[in-house]
C-alpha cells in the first residue's frame, strides 16, 4: 500500500444544533504523538466540511477516518429503500437524495429527510414510532456489519435505527450530507481507488482502535489522560501528555488517529475477503474490519 504522512480521525455527531461537543478531530503526524485540532473548540459540522475542503485543496498525504456509515444496507433487499421509486442505485446517488430532501435543514442536519413520507417508513424513530418497512428486530445490516458480527470483531447497529445511545443513523445521515458537499474532492475507500497521492477518506469504528489498544469490550471509552497514554503506548505511539479528565470524544479521536497510523501499512485492512467492487459502490466498507 501507499504511504501516508498524516492520519486524522473524526469523531462525528448527528445531534441537532449548530455546534456539537460530540465532534472531535485529531491528527497523528509522522512519529509525533496524536494531537487535537483546535483543542477546546466546539466544532460545527460545517466547520468540519470547511476543514476537509482545505485538506483537499492542500493535497496533503492524509488518511482521514470518520465514524459514521457512508451508506445503508442494499445487498440484502436489492435496494436501500425497497418500495420507494426514488431509491438510489449507488452511494453518491444516496447522498444526493439525502441532500435534496434535507437541503433546508441547517447545520447539515437531516430531519427533513426523515420526515419524508417514503423515507420514514424504513426507520425506527423515537417515541415508539416504527416505520412499517423497518425490519423487525435489530433492523437491516450491511454486509460489513453482518461480517463483523459473525467474526466477533466488534458490535454493530443498524443505521435504520434512530433510537438509543448506540444508534448511528442520525450521524450517518448528516455524514452523507457532508460527503455530498465534498463532491468527490477527497476519494472515499473502497468506493474510489486509492490515489497515488493526496488525501483519502475511510469509514471507521473508534471501538476497533480501543480493542487494538487492549481496552476491553464494553469499556472502550477513555476519559482520563493517563489511561489514554497507556492505550497509545499499546499502539506504538508517543503519549499525548494530557492530564486529568478528558472527553471520550477527544480520546476517541486521538486514539483512532494513532490506530490508523499503526494499521495503514498492513495488507489485511485494505483487502477484506467479502469486499467486492460491486459492494464497494453500494455499501462501502469499514476500514479495519477484516
Amino acid at each position: 500500500m501507499r504511504r501516508f504522512s498524516q492520519f486524522a480521525a473524526l469523531d462525528w455527531s448527528g445531534a441537532r444544533g449548530p455546534r456539537q461537543r460530540g465532534i472531535a478531530l485529531a491528527i497523528a503526524r509522522g512519529t509525533q504523538a496524536p494531537a487535537l485540532v483546535r483543542p477546546g473548540h466546539i466544532w460545527s459540522r460545517t466547520e468540519i466540511a470547511d476543514w476537509l475542503e482545505g485538506v483537499a485543496d492542500s493535497g496533503a498525504d492524509m488518511l482521514i477516518g470518520f465514524d459514521f456509515s457512508a451508506a445503508f444496507a442494499f445487498r440484502d433487499r436489492g435496494a436501500y429503500f425497497p418500495e420507494w421509486q426514488d431509491s438510489p442505485a449507488d452511494m453518491p446517488a444516496l447522498w444526493a437524495l439525502v441532500e435534496r430532501l434535507a437541503t433546508r435543514d441547517p447545520h447539515l442536519e437531516a430531519g427533513a429527510f426523515l420526515a419524508h413520507a417514503q423515507a420514514r417508513r424504513h426507520f425506527r424513530h423515537g417515541g415508539g414510532v416504527v416505520g412499517d418497512l423497518f425490519e423487525p428486530g435489530a433492523g437491516r445490516l450491511r454486509v460489513v456489519e453482518h461480517h463483523q458480527r459473525a467474526t466477533k470483531q466488534t458490535a454493530s447497529v443498524s443505521n435504520f435505527n434512530l433510537v438509543g445511545a448506540a444508534q448511528v443513523g442520525k450521524a450517518s445521515l448528516s455524514g452523507m450530507r457532508l460527503l455530498h458537499r465534498l463532491g468527490g474532492r477527497i476519494p472515499l475507500w473502497p468506493h474510489d481507488p486509492v490515489p497515488a497521492r493526496g488525501p483519502l477518506l475511510v469509514e471507521i469504528y473508534t471501538s476497533l482502535a480501543a480493542r487494538r489498544a487492549g481496552v476491553r469490550g464494553g469499556r472502550s471509552k477513555i476519559r482520563d489522560g493517563a489511561a489514554l497514554d497507556t492505550a497509545l503506548a499499546a499502539l506504538g505511539s508517543r503519549p499525548a501528555g494530557l492530564s486529568g479528565p478528558i472527553s471520550d470524544h477527544a480520546s476517541d479521536a486521538l486514539l483512532t488517529a494513532a490506530w490508523l497510523r499503526a494499521i495503514a501499512g498492513e495488507t489485511a485492512p485494505w483487502s477484506p475477503a467479502p469486499l467486492t467492487d460491486a459492494l464497494a459502490r453500494i455499501e462501502g466498507w469499514t476500514f479495519g474490519i477484516v
